[in-house]
């Protein structure tokens, strides 16, 4: 009896660790491109697990002042989320590429109106240029389920 007891608990734990090591490699196989395009060295986006990167976004058309390209860039970001079955909410982390600082608050300006409560975290850097003459670009990082404000 307890024999049989010994196997049917060594059985138990060979299945639970067969178990768990497929779970994780499910979540490698739902690993995907979002935006692939053909020729592109780039995806538009990066689905690992329950987190989405998205990549540096300036919004089509590269053209107008810094209000109208970071309304495109937010556009494109919302496209790519929304493509990879996240949403807006979710965003926890964007990184914000400008080649103009002095371009920061009409940027912020259009930021706080387009993106969700709460606000993800933000790193804003300068850049010496972008590709296309864009003054702006947004990369960032979705988490399903979303954000929690941080408080003291």
């Amino acid at each position: 009896m307890k024999n049989e007891f010994s196997r049917t608990v060594k059985r138990s734990i060979l299945l639970a660790g067969l178990l768990a090591i497929g779970a994780s490699c499910s979540a490698f196989a739902q690993n995907k491109a979002i935006g692939f395009k053909p020729g592109a060295p780039f995806s538009e986006g990066q689905v690992a697990g329950n987190t989405l990167y998205v990549a540096g976004q300036q919004g089509p058309p590269v053209t107008g002042d810094i209000t109208a390209q970071t309304t495109n860039a937010i556009a494109a970001i919302q496209k790519v989320v929304e493509q990879a079955g996240f949403k807006m909410s979710d965003i926890v982390s964007v990184t914000v590429y400008v080649t103009d600082l002095a371009d920061v608050p009409k940027m912020n300006a259009v930021y706080i109106k387009l993106m969700p409560d709460p606000k993800p975290a933000r790193a804003t850097v300068q850049v010496a240029g972008l590709i296309g003459g864009a003054k702006i670009e947004i990369s960032a990082i979705a988490v399903r389920g979303g954000a929690m404000m941080m408080t003291k």
